[in-house]
């Protein structure tokens, strides 16, 4: 009895060996739209940011920004998850004090400006679960174009922390401070 109790010990074992293994090696693909991250002061050699957003990059892949992003419909500002900011101290966006904390991050599109709205709603998936009653501010930003065209969704911030939204040759900028 105890040889085969050994044995059934030892295949139990080598059965959860190779079980962990395979599970291991299971990694999922790479999204479609990937998530990515945007801070001011942008240069990774300063751990002291003022304002950070994560958010997801779709890609145009042919497709009109018409019909991704339409004017006058509340968009989730990239793919998948709500794109969240962080501000790190109480900061003046667009002209409207915002205080630190953490938001959701949408925007509402239009001809000449965007409206970028501040949500206290977090870990939402994209603007299905909007709120409107959750509303922390809503700022203008400025529509202007780009000379060359981006095929992913970007965020970036300038020297001064204004923050600048792209994607083919629309370019938004909201001033921040």
């Amino acid at each position: 009895m105890r040889k085969s109790t050994f044995i059934t010990t030892v295949a139990f074992a080598f059965m959860m060996l190779f079980t962990s293994q395979i599970q291991a090696q299971n990694f999922s693909e790479l999204d479609k739209s990937p998530m990515d991250a945007a801070s001011f002061p942008s240069s990774y050699k300063v751990s002291d940011k003022q304002v950070k957003v994560v958010y997801s990059r779709p890609q145009l892949k042919g497709r009109e920004l018409s019909s991704l992003v339409k004017n006058g419909e509340q968009w989730r500002l990239g793919a998948n998850e709500a794109a969240e900011i962080t501000l790190y101290k109480d900061m003046m966006v667009g002209g409207t004090s915002i205080p630190a904390g953490t938001y959701t991050l949408s925007a509402i599109p239009g001809e000449k400006e965007w409206t970028l709205i501040f949500s206290s709603d977090l870990n939402v998936w994209g603007s299905y679960f909007y709120n409107e009653a959750n509303d922390v501010a809503r700022v203008k930003g400025k529509v202007s174009k780009g000379d060359k065209s981006l095929e992913a969704f970007s965020i970036t911030f300038d020297d001064k922390g204004n923050m600048h939204l792209g994607w083919g040759t629309l370019r938004v900028m909201v001033t921040m401070g």
